[in-house]
């Protein structure tokens, strides 16, 4: 039911797919710390710090929590989409990046001498967030559009689930045909037709096939042993990394951001392209 269920029409021309997750489960900040707490002994901060620019060492920049920071990590999309979205792509030959990226995200305000004022973030993602990627058509696939979600935020409910009295499940994926939807856990485990009376018309009264699930260990492991291209490679990592990394830049111009994927450039921001590339700190020049 993965990807068959799709190849094989069984919700009719793919449109889009949905895709979200409850995190961040790190704590979200909007500015810099200003406090200096004291450096722990044997923590060394400059192997820590890397590439990124330096700057006093503080807890909220360590462990889990960096990963909130735009120095330091990617967002809720970059934590997770990796395990969600890349095997979705390699399933389904998803080959050729996003056109686009546009976001919306969580605002943040504070009250100065009793006045409401915006809060502007330049610093960190948000709490939540919702991105839609606009792809062109693939090799076995039209174009359609994928959907993140985080923090929280989720599709709307479908009508195929009211029916059944039910609600999204609180992480899940979704794929929407023009005749039908599958919906399946945040990986897209256990993907299953809905509404219920449509995936059992789909089985006919045959019992649902077990999933084929490898331990990724072993698949890693068997590629070695095998000679073979593993499919976590970094060298099939390309279109998830651009489609990751374009949803950061949406969301940190706060623009609609039209992508070039030959030349590798966003073509109707021009200053956003300076977030395709860092600027590493020096010693740690590549």
């Amino acid at each position: 039911m993965r990807g068959k269920g799709i190849t094989e029409g069984a919700i009719g021309t793919l449109r889009e797919i949905h895709n979200w997750s409850y995190r961040p489960v790190w704590p979200q900040w909007t500015s810099l710390p200003t406090d200096a707490p004291p450096l722990p002994p044997d923590f060394n901060w400059d192997l820590w710090l890397g590439p990124v620019p330096d700057r006093p060492y503080h807890p909220n920049y360590t462990n889990c929590v960096f990963r909130g920071w735009y120095d330091f990590g990617g967002g809720s999309i970059a934590d997770m989409g990796h395990y969600s979205l890349w095997p979705m792509f390699l399933s389904l030959g998803v080959k050729t990046p996003p056109l686009s990226a546009e976001a919306y995200a969580t605002t943040t305000r504070t009250v100065v001498d009793q006045v409401s004022t915006n809060v502007v973030n330049d610093v960190a993602f948000p709490y939540s967030c919702i991105v839609r990627f606009k792809f062109p058509k693939q090799e076995t696939l039209p174009a359609f559009d994928l959907f993140w979600y985080d923090g929280g935020m989720k599709p709307h409910t479908p009508e195929e689930m009211e029916v059944d009295g039910k609600d999204l499940p609180e992480e899940g994926m979704m794929f929407v045909g023009d005749k039908g939807k599958i919906l399946g856990g945040f990986r897209n485990e256990n993907p299953v037709l809905i509404p219920d009376s449509q995936m059992k018309s789909y089985l006919n009264g045959q019992p649902l096939p077990k999933e084929d699930v490898h331990r990724s260990d072993d698949t890693w492991i068997n590629a070695f042993r095998e000679k073979k291209q593993s499919p976590g490679s970094f060298l099939l990592a390309g279109p998830i990394s651009e489609t990751i990394n374009l949803g950061a830049i949406a969301l940190r111009t706060r623009k609609k951001i039209l992508y070039d994927a030959q030349k590798m450039e966003i073509t109707n921001v021009p200053e956003a392209n300076q977030y395709l590339k860092r600027q590493y700190r020096q010693g740690w020049e590549l």
